[in-house]
């Protein structure tokens, strides 16, 4: 196959949630001499679009959108130590700290924004759940986060995501990082209570957000 048939088949691979196909076709990249990051970028990324325009469409849902997930990361275990190989890296589109707060251990919802930040470039810090404000906090400053990204999804817990906007405010460093809420108990509303700068109903609306805020953060 020539090259521009081998990326179309790679975003094809995405849209049909064909795992398999990704990955064969990934070794196939490979062989013929395709630069890795030209098959993630212009074959696979492609599809992950398409994906994402038709989720928040709703002409697709969660599994469809996790199928297309999975199937990138599958492709990706071909196609990244090849790119380490060649002594690249893709470009990074950020950092982001990311867990469910403190006395919540719900975890469906974080795992899912945490795959598709990853997916669409994001560096990202996994710290589980029932996490207490300080750890965030630490890990930020430790791995200059760009963003903390706080999951609820009790009613409970919600003071949670505003303790550690308020511990970031009385340690004088709010301005360093963009906080992201989210989750079953979080509302638009809320979000905009404690002072937080992204409220996302769904991961790929986190992820759309925060790649649009980190651009224009950058600009200024």
């Amino acid at each position: 196959m020539h090259e521009e048939e081998i990326l179309e088949k790679l975003k094809d691979s995405i849209l049909q949630f064909d795992e398999e196909g990704a990955s064969e076709l990934s070794k196939e990249a490979v062989a013929a001499g395709i630069d890795p990051l030209k098959a993630v970028d212009d074959g696979l990324v492609k599809g992950l679009d398409i994906i994402g325009e038709k989720y928040e469409n709703d002409e697709i849902f969660l599994p469809e959108l996790m199928m297309a997930a999975n199937t990138f990361q599958t492709a990706m275990q071909v196609l990244e130590p090849k790119i380490m190989e060649m002594g690249k890296e893709r470009t990074k589109k950020g950092i982001v700290v990311f867990g469910t707060v403190k006395g919540d251990i719900h975890k469906i919802g974080k795992d899912i924004v945490t795959l598709l930040l990853k997916t669409s470039g994001f560096e990202v810090n996994d710290l589980g759940e029932d996490v207490d404000l300080f750890t965030f906090i630490e890990t930020a400053k430790k791995v200059n986060a760009d963003a903390i990204g706080l999951s609820a999804l009790l009613t409970s817990t919600l003071s949670g995501q505003k303790d550690v906007i308020d511990t970031l405010t009385q340690d004088g460093i709010r301005e360093k990082f963009i906080v992201m809420v989210g989750g079953g108990a979080t509302t638009p509303e809320w979000a905009e209570t404690i002072g937080a700068d992204l409220y996302a109903e769904n991961a790929q609306v986190a992820v759309r957000k925060l790649t649009q805020m980190l651009k224009n953060r950058r600009k200024k």
